[in-house]
């Protein structure tokens, strides 16, 4: 399965100065896959340790020597470890947070030997408050779960994939069939998803209730990982919002639309896990005045989106046949239309930053004005609209780009593409594929 965090590792691999690498992301997103897919295509020798599953090995880190952890390690797995050959890969490193301190010996002392490091659960052993992170000796990689893209190269459509590059490079509608084709493509993509196990399982059997299956399995182990993110007391609140978010999607996060009998403190602390672990993440409200679009990003003012579409769809238990209908798109009144977007947009950005989503709302009690997405183009900050159907009206739109003289706007719809002046027209799925070209080295 082809990934597009494959060119990046690559990338780092050649690279002068090069840092130990850390790839952080979600459980099941495909890291260790594509690490271990890495090392096996670029290295001569891969020396994997899972820490979770061998933890035998977390005291070879007692000692923050690379020569004593390199020896320590070897005699365990009975292999030797060969600078330029060999591609060490550490896997549930936060098992021991001792390990990922060892990383910056590694660059400081070890500069030739490769070595990675990935974990589900990363993003709570490199916040604790008694971790002191190696600022400037480690490299980050963040991963998601399948874009569209890889979607259909998983499926065997390449030549669609294609088609929406070719549209891109034209700036030309694609012909109604092939248009048509890919509207189908997204359809199945919106009930799928991107977690790599639940597009294997497709991709194996054709069977879209196997592949739901595997997607409850998933939504279980996520489920079973709340243990590890707080106190009993309050697993139960996890529960309350990881279910309420899919249901969310496209609407200002309040709390109360959670539960209303339970503390927002309390659920507060419960979202903040799940967007720590990952799972869940925040589109905050700005202005959109100036670029960054974080600089006056609001904390109160926020709406969610969920980790993966299908995973979303499953939570809300939407039958197959509705998501696969005419206006599969419509449902949640256009909610998973928003969170198709927001995931793409996510999937697009830089991965080797922190991934961020903000949205413009102007409340006034005369007239409230709602931007779906801001995006970077440059210096310019674009607005993004998703309409669910081929049309919709485009007055927030305007008046953002009225406001701060935006070279154009973006509509994401069902629609072919088209150039009308200062609004660029886009198919659904083109998402994602808005962002500009950024260097894999920046």
């Amino acid at each position: 399965m082809k990934r597009n965090i494959d060119k990046h590792l690559v990338n780092w691999k050649i690279i002068p100065n090069r840092r130990p690498l850390l790839v952080r992301g979600a459980r099941q997103v495909g890291k260790s896959y594509s690490i271990k897919a890495f090392g096996k295509s670029q290295f001569k020798e891969m020396l994997i340790i899972d820490l979770e599953e061998s933890p035998e090995y977390k005291s070879c880190f007692d000692v923050l020597n690379p020569d004593k952890i390199i020896e320590a390690i070897s005699v365990i797995a009975h292999k030797d470890v060969i600078p330029g050959e060999t591609l060490l890969f550490i896997d549930e490193i936060q098992e021991c947070p001792q390990a990922i301190q060892s990383l910056r010996y590694f660059y400081e002392k070890k500069p030739d030997l490769h070595v990675i490091g990935a974990g589900s659960l990363l993003e709570f052993a490199l916040e604790s408050a008694s971790f002191k992170m190696p600022v400037g000796r480690v490299q980050f990689l963040y991963m998601k779960p399948l874009a569209l893209g890889e979607f259909l190269d998983a499926l065997g459509e390449e030549r669609a994939h294609k088609q929406i590059q070719k549209m891109y490079q034209t700036q030309e509608p694609l012909n109604q069939a092939v248009h048509n084709h890919l509207l189908e493509l997204v359809k199945k993509y919106l009930l799928l998803g991107g977690m790599p196990l639940v597009v294997k399982e497709y991709v194996t059997s054709g069977l879209l209730n196997k592949s739901m299956d595997i997607q409850s399995d998933i939504i279980e182990t996520y489920r079973n990982d709340f243990s590890k993110y707080c106190s009993g007391s309050q697993q139960k609140y996890l529960e309350k919002v990881f279910d309420a978010v899919p249901k969310l999607v496209g609407k200002k996060f309040v709390y109360s639309h959670v539960d209303s009998t339970i503390k927002s403190t309390f659920l507060k602390e419960a979202l903040e896990l799940l967007i720590k672990a990952e799972v869940i993440c925040k589109v905050k409200r700005t202005t959109g005045a100036g670029i960054p679009l974080g600089a006056d990003a609001s904390d109160r003012h926020f709406k969610t989106i969920f980790l993966d579409v299908g995973l979303m769809q499953n939570i809300c238990g939407l039958d197959v046949a509705l998501v696969q209908s005419k206006d599969a798109l419509q449902v949640h009144n256009g909610a998973v239309a928003e969170q198709f977007v927001g995931q793409a947009l996510l999937a697009a950005q830089n991965p080797r930053r922190k991934h961020s989503l903000y949205y413009w709302e102007r409340a006034k009690r005369s007239s409230c004005a709602e931007v779906d997405y801001l995006i970077t183009n440059g210096s310019d900050v674009l607005p993004v609209e998703v309409k669910a159907g081929k049309t919709g009206m485009l007055k927030s739109m305007r008046m953002f780009i009225n406001k701060y003289h935006s070279k154009k706007g973006i509509k994401l719809s069902q629609g072919q593409y088209e150039l009308h002046d200062d609004i660029e027209c886009i198919p659904l799925y083109g998402a994602g594929f808005t962002f500009p070209t950024e260097s894999l080295i920046a």
